[in-house]
């Protein structure tokens, strides 16, 4: 198990009190400005609060009205005598509290697997077959939640990264969610990635719909064979092409990098390293890499990327590294 660092572990504290100051006051515009903007300063900020809300409304047994504050569903509470209402602000905040300290002791795994139906470990690649044939290859590291309907196939991929071979079928559209981003296909083969701040898609095969509904303001894509798209929470897209048998290259054990800041190539690296990499120099996490690595050696490929920038690895044990 990966152990929180202490930024998560603060942000997840701050979260449950964020959680709690707007269980008390709901309609409090000031309040709701402040969250978004703390929950803007950073990525683990966002993933802090969604994991905290997400583990309030399972122990709470509430509707989802603490989803992200960008989508504007927060509901207004019932009208409460002031005793109920300070019993009540004192229940959210234990429950918001213990929600906080469960992700700090036992991390994100305990939800994902409550809420996941598949999910990988450190290292671990997995083919699932669906019950239409449609195959998804998931990353180390992730997890899905797979749910079929009448007239829709929906994948929520709730973690880290996965493939899809998607079986053609036109009365029922093949959906993925990602960090409030849809991919919509009929039969196709493309990747999705989640990051706190939303979801990468790079298509392989066929045509893709890409649908932000939650940006701000709201994103509609549509990719075809080698093309991507990063579409962040804020609305903000990013997209480029490449050559579509190169789409996933963990598929066959590689890394590639175009170009990408070295913070983002180490936290792909970091779902194969059954430990913990933390980078010390912080102006090389900004230097932006471009290469090929081996994923059966996540040690010498971060060797190869940090000593390509003049920097350097220090092994302090079997489960930490150093980035100098």
């Amino acid at each position: 198990m990966t152990t929180p660092s202490e930024p998560e572990d603060r942000a997840s504290l701050e979260a449950a009190r964020w959680l709690v100051a707007l269980e008390d006051a709901p309609d409090d515009t000031e309040i709701r400005t402040r969250i978004d903007a703390w929950r803007a300063a950073s990525p683990q900020n966002e993933a802090a609060w969604l994991d905290t809300c997400a583990v309030y409304d399972l122990m709470a047994g509430m509707a989802p009205q603490h989803r992200p504050l960008r989508d504007d569903r927060v509901a207004s509470p019932a009208t409460h005598a002031r005793p109920a209402r300070h019993w009540r602000r004192a229940a959210i905040g234990a429950a918001a509290a213990l929600a906080a300290c469960i992700l700090i002791v036992v991390g994100p795994g305990l939800l994902l697997r409550i809420q996941a139906d598949q999910w990988t470990s450190t290292a671990e690649v997995r083919s699932i077959g669906l019950d239409d044939g449609s195959v998804v290859r998931m990353a180390p590291d992730s997890a899905v939640d797979v749910a079929y309907e009448t007239g829709r196939r929906r994948v929520r991929l709730l973690r880290g990264e996965a493939f899809f071979e998607v079986r053609p079928d036109p009365a029922r559209p093949f959906v993925v969610e990602a960090r409030g981003v849809q991919t919509a296909v009929l039969g196709t083969s493309f990747n999705v990635r989640a990051s706190a701040d939303g979801a990468e898609i790079a298509v392989r095969s066929g045509l893709v719909r890409v649908d932000g509904a939650a940006a701000r303001p709201p994103v509609t894509l549509r990719l075809q064979p080698g093309e991507w798209a990063q579409v962040a929470r804020s609305g903000v897209v990013a997209r480029g092409r490449m050559p579509a048998d190169e789409v996933a290259p963990w598929l066959v054990g590689q890394l590639v990098a175009r170009d990408r800041p070295m913070a983002e190539v180490i936290d792909d690296l970091r779902r194969y390293f059954p430990g913990s990499i933390v980078i010390v120099d912080t102006n090389l996490a900004a230097r932006h890499v471009t290469g090929v690595y081996n994923l059966a050696d996540p040690v010498g490929a971060l060797r190869a990327i940090v000593g390509a920038h003049g920097g350097s690895v220090r092994l302090v044990s079997p489960w930490l590294l150093l980035v100098l």
